[in-house]
């Protein structure tokens, strides 16, 4: 059944299903280099989109490949993560997104106007001024 949302109820839609993003976060905080690497709120939010995303993907690859005996109290997703064998891929991957976030440019904090953001300021205040006189 659908729920509408009245204007002064919040929405709260999880953005991640647990434990990826449980997994993604313990690996973060043992690794305080990843915390260096995306160190604006734009690239953490672009990490953190990519790594839930490829963390998941990796873990169902290795769930695929590899049978697992299920533990009492654990996902699957927990138990590859945390499986010597495993938890090194999950670790490279990470930092991996890590790097490539820090290294795109698109995720720069740009502070002030680009530069084409100031040419067209600079035409629209010549044509408003124009206008004026």
């Amino acid at each position: 059944m659908l729920h509408e949302v009245g204007v002064n109820e919040e929405l709260w839609i999880p953005l991640v299903d647990e434990p990826i993003g449980a997994i993604v976060a313990g690996i973060a905080e043992q690794h305080r280099e990843i915390g260096d690497l995306v160190d604006s709120p734009r690239k953490l939010l672009a990490f953190r989109t990519f790594a839930y995303i490829r963390v998941g993907i990796l873990l169902g690859r290795l769930l695929v490949e590899h049978e697992i005996e299920p533990e009492k109290g654990a996902t699957w997703a927990e138990q590859l993560a945390r499986s010597p064998e495993y938890h090194t891929r999950v670790v490279a991957e990470v930092r991996a997104i890590a790097e490539e976030v820090a290294a795109d440019p698109e995720y720069a904090e740009t502070v002030g106007p680009s530069d084409e953001e100031r040419v067209r300021f600079a035409e629209f205040a010549k044509r408003r001024l124009a206008a004026d006189t």
